[in-house]
């Protein structure tokens, strides 16, 4: 290795440290690493926005501002609600709202999806005098899952999208074959029969709660909007490159806008709620890993991974899929992500291996992974903290006894679901 390769390695592999010791501020280490980067030379600062991907910074600021407008409006309450008024039992109404919030995190983001469907499970809980533990940690979990499923629903996702130009409509079907959403649908369906098992025993019958009452479907009908629009314009060349970004930032200007004149959501509530943190961090995450690149420490670090698997695919994939769930069961998986991605098409060009194999592989592991620890996603965390302000404690213990097998069954699920069809 150069002089700049080691300089470079040595940085990122601070920073990250970093970043998991001091999660709250991981934005600002991140910068702080880039403003290290620059002032070591390893990367010129003219070079700075060339490596942040602004594509994938609208995209995520689009669908941010609608999804933030779908939670205000009060829609996807109301749904669950509905959900919870059907259910046969206790252990049904986990499993179904379960299930739901995967079906929202796949077009929302996860910590959103928690924080709109915990308040229904607390409700439950208090009125059937049950713990709300086994409500929240499905929600969790499910929401962490379902959010590899499209384009919009992950930082990881948009990372892979960004660095192999697969678009929207790539996520269902791509080359001709089933994509990530049906991989993840099937290890959805396989953790819900886990949750299933693990829950079993909660029979009490359900009391119908009241319903809520929407404030607007006006943000439901933005939000299927964009995914309609993301559809279309995924047929169009420059998806990737612009395209995408401008139709998110199109429908998040006028989610702004209608909720200005409406007043029926206050816009300053949008604004502030926002994860502006992870757009930021995402920003500062590019050049870091754009610094990589621009040494020639992806190269490097792709043939080493080569000699460690001795040139065998189904070693290679298996590796990278543990590696991956290991690694995120503990750390914040978007500089991990997008680092491998850079990796990984490498090695497969290096060893004439099928890049789209290892590349799902990874970010089914990488994503699933952060569901084994309370600290492995940030949904996560989120979700312990609403259980401990309501009295509830939840253990490592306690949660990796869910969390564990859940994480298991799902990547192995999944990633047997990637093997049979992208090997």
């Amino acid at each position: 290795m150069s002089t700049e390769q080691i300089t470079c390695l040595i940085i990122f592999g601070i920073t990250y440290v970093a970043i998991i010791a001091f999660h709250r501020y991981k934005f600002i280490l991140a910068w702080v690493g880039v403003g290290v980067i620059i002032a070591f030379g390893v990367l010129a600062p003219a070079k700075l926005t060339h490596y942040i991907n602004w594509n994938i910074l609208g995209i995520f600021w689009g669908s941010l501002v609608v999804a933030e407008l779908f939670i205000y409006s009060r829609i996807p309450a109301y749904l669950a609600e509905i959900i919870i008024d059907h259910s046969k039992n206790l252990c049904w109404a986990i499993i179904w709202l379960s299930a739901f919030s995967g079906v929202i995190s796949a077009f929302v983001e996860n910590v959103a999806t928690v924080l709109i469907v915990a308040p229904i499970a607390f409700e439950v809980s208090r009125k059937l005098k049950v713990s709300p533990v086994p409500f929240i940690l499905g929600i969790c979990l499910s929401s962490n899952l379902q959010g590899t499923a499209t384009l919009v629903g992950d930082p990881p996702s948009m990372i892979l999208a960004s660095y192999t130009g697969m678009t929207f409509n790539d996520f269902f079907f791509f080359q001709g074959r089933a994509s990530l959403f049906f991989a993840v649908e099937f290890a959805a369906v396989i953790s819900l029969i886990v949750l299933y098992f693990l829950f079993r025993k909660y029979t009490q019958p359900i009391k119908p709660i009241k319903p809520e009452k929407i404030v607007s479907m006006f943000p439901g009908f933005l939000l299927l909007g964009l995914i309609l629009a993301l559809a279309i314009a995924s047929f169009f060349e420059g998806f990737m490159d612009y395209l995408g970004g401008l139709v998110c930032m199109i429908f998040g200007a006028i989610g702004i806008v209608w909720s200005f004149f409406t007043h029926k959501v206050k816009t300053f509530h949008i604004l502030k709620d926002m994860d502006w943190e992870t757009l930021l961090f995402l920003a500062a995450i590019f050049v870091i890993v754009g610094s990589l690149t621009e040494t020639g420490t992806t190269t490097f670090l792709a043939h080493a991974v080569g000699r460690l698997t001795s040139g065998n695919l189904l070693v290679t994939f298996i590796i990278l899929v543990v590696f991956s769930v290991i690694i995120s069961a503990f750390v914040d998986n978007v500089p991990y992500f997008t680092a491998m991605a850079g990796i990984i098409p490498m090695l497969a060009s290096s060893y004439g291996y099928p890049v789209y194999l290892l590349l799902f592989g990874t970010i089914i592991g990488t994503t699933i992974g952060g569901n084994i620890t309370p600290i492995g996603a940030s949904a996560n965390v989120v979700g312990v903290g609403l259980l401990k302000k309501q009295g509830y404690d939840v253990s490592f213990p306690d949660f990796m006894k869910v969390g564990l097998p859940f994480t298991i069954f799902a990547v192995t699920a999944g990633a047997l679901f990637i093997w049979i069809f992208w090997a």
